[in-house]
């Protein structure tokens, strides 16, 4: 895994340009099983990959962490949100709650998140591609594709098999 980790940011650099047309395209003329085709790419891939040996989006990316978030994790720390915000978060230049630091405070050592139960709406949903109407968030998956080696091979996946 190391390796791939390696290799992913220049492979998906490199691969930019093709994505980048395969995803204008997609956006302009969505197949109608867009959603279920995703559905299956991402079953598919998530059969193969682990992300317990991986864990690369909790290493070198934050999620934006919502109101309810907030709120939810602070209850499981037993802290107030704002004790929790000053301990772990900060606001980024869109405005948003981020962490502090990476990687991620929650991540352990064996890769475990130590707050799986509560963790974050982005982390649970990560790397959304299996998520609705997944053409909208192009640019999104664009960057996933530099991070996650699922979110790369099921963006390889999908120009292989969508028209």
């Amino acid at each position: 895994m190391e390796e791939i980790l390696k290799q992913l940011p220049e492979k998906a650099k490199g691969m930019k340009k093709q994505h980048k047309k395969f995803f204008a395209k997609l956006k302009k003329k969505p197949p109608k099983n867009l959603d279920a085709v995703m559905q299956e790419l991402h079953e598919e891939e998530f059969q193969q990959t682990n992300c317990l040996e991986c864990a690369n989006c909790c290493k070198t990316t934050g999620p934006l962490f919502t109101q309810k978030d907030i709120e939810r994790l602070s209850k499981h720390f037993r802290m107030k949100p704002g004790e929790f915000i000053d301990s772990y978060l900060r606001i980024d230049e869109d405005k948003d709650y981020v962490l502090q630091n990476l990687p991620c405070p929650f991540l352990g050592a064996d890769n475990y998140c130590m707050v799986y139960e509560v963790r974050p709406k982005a982390c649970r949903e990560y790397p959304h591609t299996d998520r609705k109407d997944f053409h909208k968030i192009a640019n999104i998956t664009l960057k996933n594709t530099a991070i996650c080696p699922a979110a790369f091979n099921i963006v390889e996946k999908m120009r292989a098999n969508l028209p």
